[in-house]
């Protein structure tokens, strides 16, 4: 008789410890599905920086680890921001070439689009005003896809070989395509390094590998407001 209780007893404590095994690994289970929804849900989407511009994007002589656009790639990667930077600069690309090609680059997302075009057509004397149509149609066409994408137009001057006022024109194009889209606007891309020889290539256009840190420096001055 004793010998049947405590084989009972033995029986029930065996079934109450494999019930408790079950709840812990159920509670277990909850525990790491819950931790894997919260990794889910920390997990930060990286976003897109296109730039989309001439030979002083693409980086024309220049390693392309060198051009300003990787640069820029170095300085967000080392402080551990979420984005990408997508080069797209073309060497000779004028703004109506570009209106050429900015639906193709549109089909991949677009979370800060960083214009640079413009320099090509003042260096071939193409009319003013046509230059800024071909701009404002890009710019256009980026807010009609990508509307809640951040803007950024960089400024540049050209001398005055195609006389004062041309150069004038050229230069007061930039800050007033700004203002009417309500872009943040680089200034002048080559500050601190156009007109500087030892800043620049043998042809005096294009800037050396020191002058495109400092290109950098003059892009994420402003860039980096639109990271935020």
């Amino acid at each position: 008789m004793l010998r049947k209780r405590l084989m009972g007893l033995f029986v029930l404590t065996v079934f109450f410890a494999s019930c408790g095994n079950q709840q812990n690994k159920t509670n277990n289970d909850k525990t790491l599905d819950s931790a894997d929804h919260t990794d889910a849900k920390t997990e930060v989407k990286t976003k897109n920086i296109l730039f989309f511009g001439t030979s002083l994007t693409a980086g024309y002589g220049l390693d392309p680890t060198e051009a300003y656009p990787a640069l820029i790639q170095n300085r967000i990667d080392s402080l551990k921001l979420p984005y990408k930077v997508i080069n797209a600069g073309l060497s000779g690309e004028t703004s109506a070439g570009g209106k050429g090609r900015i639906d193709w680059l549109l089909k991949q997302p677009v979370d800060v689009f960083v214009l640079e075009l413009g320099s090509n057509d003042g260096l071939r004397g193409l009319p003013v005003a046509q230059t800024i149509k071909n701009l404002q149609d890009i710019i256009d066409r980026v807010k009609a896809k990508y509307p809640n994408a951040k803007l950024v137009l960089a400024g540049m001057q050209i001398p005055p070989n195609m006389g004062a006022q041309y150069a004038s024109d050229f230069k007061n194009m930039f800050p007033d395509l700004a203002k009417k889209n309500n872009m943040a606007l680089i200034p002048f891309l080559l500050d601190k390094v156009g007109g500087i020889p030892k800043l620049n290539q043998a042809d005096g256009i294009h800037p050396t590998a020191e002058g495109d840190k400092i290109l950098a420096e003059n892009v994420w001055v402003i860039l980096k407001d639109q990271l935020k």
